[in-house]
């Protein structure tokens, strides 16, 4: 009985036999009871979904590039610059004679789908995953945010309360997005003609915005 709290509990059994079923009960839950450190097996359970988070949210990000490449808007505007960067054409001529079209096409299909994904700004739900985003990570970072945090709201209180300067652009977005509990990503997602409509309406106002 090398164990000192299993040596106390032998000890007591002695001294009261009459309570075997106690006896029995501990003898058992420190023979059963887990070796392992609870903040390893913590640590493992957090690394664990981060990972899955990741390939989850890259897994989705590619089907969501995948549905880019037949909205107009990106379609364009990625064929455009394939267009200029000369890359459709060199596909074409290197598929003269060789490859058939289904091919040509399938390639070119790539290349558009590239060029969404590196040269044009998705925002919005749609964005690259980052991987400061994953569980992880944003545990290790929450003190950092905490104080990033309380600095901003003592500079809005001390610039827009106290001083009473009037709101730029990015303080009146962040205001009407608030009335309108959406998540950043939400709002980014937006078209710009949309948040100009906002900022025209002057929806910032909370009577303007509730009319």
């Amino acid at each position: 009985l090398q164990d000192e709290e299993m040596r106390k509990d032998y000890d007591y059994m002695l001294d009261h036999p009459e309570e075997h079923y106690r006896h029995y009960y501990h003898y058992y839950s420190r023979r059963l009871a887990p070796k392992v450190d609870v903040r390893i097996v913590i640590l493992v359970a957090v690394c664990a979904i981060s990972v899955f988070q990741f390939f989850s949210w890259w897994s989705s990000y590619n089907e969501a590039i995948n549905y880019l490449a037949t909205v107009p808007k990106y379609r364009i505007q990625a064929t455009e610059i394939a267009r200029q960067q000369g890359l459709l054409s060199k596909t074409r001529e290197k598929g003269k004679n060789r490859r058939s079209k289904e091919e040509i096409r399938e390639e070119e299909e790539e290349i558009i789908k590239d060029i969404i994904k590196n040269k044009i700004e998705i925002k919005g739900g749609y964005q690259k995953p980052k991987i400061y985003d994953i569980l992880l990570f944003q545990i290790i970072l929450a003190p950092f945010y905490l104080l990033k945090y309380i600095a901003w709201c003592i500079w809005w209180i001390y610039c827009f309360t106290i001083k009473g300067q009037e709101y730029g652009v990015q303080e009146k977005l962040y205001i009407i997005r608030r009335y309108m509990k959406m998540s950043q990503s939400q709002f980014d997602s937006l078209e710009d003609h949309q948040k100009e409509i906002f900022l025209e309406r002057r929806l910032w106002i909370r009577e303007n915005y509730e009319v």
